[in-house]
């Protein structure tokens, strides 16, 4: 719900040593592999360590990089976080979890999801980073597989395998079988949540029956002094309707939002029939309004690692620096107010969104995926992969305010809202599976056990 901000590139990367280890493929051609290193912050401690690696095919057979496991060692039993930050091959197939080994010590293994690795090929960059899930700093040069070199270099002390056989480097401590690379879970639902909004108003108690809360309470995001009101939530003709309002100052701006009273919400496949508009409804346009549709964890405290936010924001006249229609998806691993840190990565599209939309997000797997009309949007993972359950939310609230007169009222609605807990549902099969319920009648169904 807030500004994207993208964060500072770091990494780390290791000394001189040239060491080339042949694997034999299964078929008769031969496979090797060689691995380079480099770091652009060489300090001995840090906040964030990067490791950048270029993966090389020298041999003579393919090698589908779904086979192939990297380990980066470190010391220390630390909890920390893995990020991809920019990948040739794309950050979307890379894959990283940290595994404790005997003792205090414990690896960072890099995996791939898909793609494949030519002979005389190599990744390119992979511009990887880590750190502490507290945000301290620690100390990166007692690492195993640390070092100092600024310059790609073949760097052994980082360990390769290829289809589970090592094929490069000289590991450290104990070497256990790399783990196999995550697969999607199977699917099957473990509870629905549908609602086509058929409410008398906001204060129709089904709504808190069935566990929605219109808000009231004052605070952020948006116009410092604002008022949430839930007399400007609406639901004609069974749409839940946002109407947010503004006449150019604080005491004068109504916002609105509903979101389920329930924390509940966690993987699965998320859907909703939104109508985005660009212009107002009365009165002068050009405020920069944001209409949504996202889940969202509290934040306990600044930079809290469990916090989790996921979100379609629409800006149809720009703001944050942007000057016209936009479309974020972003994904949120924490954040700090004060002063501002965001973690968070995003995807954007400028064009006008004006009218209704099915929007989607699957949440499965470590990937997050956004979907606007069956169109694939965004695919975000790593660091930015929800831990903990969420609340689903829809809101419509005003970034600033700008100089010009009248009152003017920015309006965002919604058909219908659909969950499917543990289930990875096509955007096809989601907007089919809410036709079957209207035809059967059912205007509510929850089906989602509480935690």
């Amino acid at each position: 719900m807030y500004r994207n901000i993208g964060k500072v590139v770091l990494s780390l990367a290791l000394p001189l040593v040239l060491v080339v280890v042949a694997l034999v493929a299964p078929a008769s051609a031969q496979q090797s592999v060689r691995l380079q290193y480099r770091t652009s912050a060489p300090g001995a401690t840090t906040a964030q360590a990067e490791p950048w690696l270029q993966l090389f095919n020298d041999g003579t057979t393919t090698i589908p990089l779904d086979q192939v496991k990297i380990r980066y060692y470190l010391t220390g039993a630390e909890t920390y976080r893995f990020a991809c930050s920019w990948a040739v091959v794309g950050c979307s197939t890379v894959t990283g979890q940290f595994v404790r080994q005997s003792g205090a010590d414990q690896y960072l293994e890099v995996g791939f999801t898909s793609g494949n690795l030519a002979p005389g090929a190599n990744t390119g960059d992979l511009q990887l980073r880590f750190y502490r899930a507290d945000w301290q700093t620690f100390t990166q040069s007692d690492d195993y597989s640390y070092g100092s070199n600024t310059a790609y270099t073949n760097w052994d002390k980082v360990t390769v395998h290829v289809n589970g056989r090592l094929a490069w480097g000289r590991p450290n401590g104990t070497e256990p079988t790399p783990t196999p690379t995550p697969t999607v879970p199977p699917t099957g639902s473990a509870g629905v949540l549908f609602d086509d909004f058929t409410y008398s108003g906001s204060s129709d108690p089904r709504l808190a029956q069935r566990g929605w809360t219109v808000r009231s309470s004052s605070g952020g995001p948006g116009v410092p002094g604002a008022t949430w009101s839930p007399s400007a939530v609406s639901f004609p003709g069974g749409l839940l309707t946002l109407d947010s309002t503004t006449n150019g100052t604080a005491a004068g701006t109504v916002q609105t939002e509903l979101s389920t009273a329930n924390r509940k919400f966690f993987e699965g496949t998320y859907g909703a029939r939104v109508r985005f508009s660009d212009a107002p409804t009365g009165g002068p346009d050009g405020e920069h309004v944001v209409q949504t549709f996202f889940t969202i964890t509290p934040l306990r405290y600044n930079l809290d690692p469990d916090y989790g936010e996921l979100d379609f924001e629409y800006l149809p006249n720009g703001g944050w620096g942007e000057p016209s229609n936009i479309l974020y998806t972003t994904s949120w691993e924490t954040y700090q107010a004060d002063p501002w840190q965001a973690v968070n990565t995003h995807t954007e599209e400028r064009a006008s969104f004006a009218g209704w939309h099915d929007l989607v997000i699957q949440v499965s797997g470590g990937r997050i995926r956004y979907y606007v009309d069956g169109r694939l949007f965004a695919d975000h993972g790593d660091v930015y992969y929800p831990e903990t359950p969420m609340w689903i939310m829809f809101n419509q609230w005003f970034i600033d305010l700008q100089s010009a007169t009248g009152t003017r009222t920015y309006r965002q609605q919604v058909d219908w809202l659909y969950y499917s807990k543990n289930e990875v549902v096509p955007p096809a099969d989601v907007t089919a599976r809410v036709a079957s319920l209207r035809a059967a009648g059912t205007s509510f169904t929850d089906t989602v056990p509480n935690p």
